[in-house]
């Protein structure tokens, strides 16, 4: 049950251009991907619509990528998985073993916690999760 991945929730994009959470949006963007920033308190990032939560989003993105505490990470993804969600990216420190107990129990979850995702997307945003 792979797909092509286009579009992309990243959930902790920051401001900060030190941040990870801006990193990841400015190479994710770059390489072509439609991204869909996550955070609750700003409203936009270079110019881009912040989202406040994952449920403003109004499709379900390809992929929901994580670059939060773990203990957050984990009550959204719950949130997400409740409501259909089955594609999850974690970034190294936003992964738990609890999130991996609770997305390996259904054969139907795709999910990765070992890996960064701009290491696995390449410029011509064609990743396949």
């Amino acid at each position: 049950m792979e797909n092509i991945v286009k579009n992309i929730a990243l959930i902790g994009a920051s401001a900060n251009k030190s941040k990870y959470g801006n990193i990841i949006l400015n190479d994710l963007k770059s390489k072509g991907y439609e991204v869909f920033p996550v955070h609750p308190e700003l409203d936009k990032i270079d110019g881009i619509k912040v989202y406040n939560s994952v449920e403003e989003i109004d499709d379900p993105p390809d992929l929901y990528v994580f670059v939060v505490p773990h203990s957050i990470g984990f009550d959204i993804t719950k949130k997400l998985y409740n409501k259909g969600s089955r594609r999850f990216w974690y970034q190294p420190g936003a992964q738990s073993p609890e999130i991996t107990e609770f997305l390996k129990k259904d054969s139907l979850v795709k999910f990765s916690t070992i890996s960064c995702i701009m290491v696995n997307t390449n410029k011509q945003g064609d990743l396949v999760f």
